[in-house]
């Protein structure tokens, strides 16, 4: 029968067992041919240094990407005041062409003034 093979952990590895331990592994090394271990090592460093440079490049991408949505969300609510305040100097207009109809002011100034209403909309939507 075959002797039991055990694994060491890290109590095993105390004392002269650790000497041993690292022996064996140092024999192991011997054992690979130093050139094949320098390319290993090399063809590592260079996997290593792509990835590192991919995770920089990734996270500068995503800070600009930030950055760059900071700033159109800060021009998109400056608009939103403009169009706010626009909105209710047309409430403003609207109510108060609205009380003058409602009165029965409704004469031929007030269609010149409809009309040039009309036409400073239609000024508006050309520009």
């Amino acid at each position: 029968m075959a002797p039991k093979r055990t694994m060491l952990n890290s109590s095993d590895m105390e004392g002269t067992d650790e000497e041993e331990y690292e022996a064996k592994r140092s024999r192991k090394s011997e054992k690979r041919a130093p050139e094949e271990y320098r390319k290993r090592r090399d063809r590592n460093n260079v996997a290593v240094r792509k990835s590192r440079d991919k995770s920089r490049f990734k996270a500068k991408e995503t800070m600009e990407k930030v950055s760059r949505l900071r700033n159109e969300n800060e021009q998109l609510e400056q608009k939103v005041k403009i169009l706010t305040k626009e909105l209710s100097v047309l409430k403003d207009l609207f109510l108060a062409h609205a009380g003058t109809v409602a009165e029965g002011n409704c004469n031929v100034a007030s269609n010149h003034a409809v009309q040039n209403d009309h036409k400073y909309s239609m000024d508006v939507k050309q520009e």
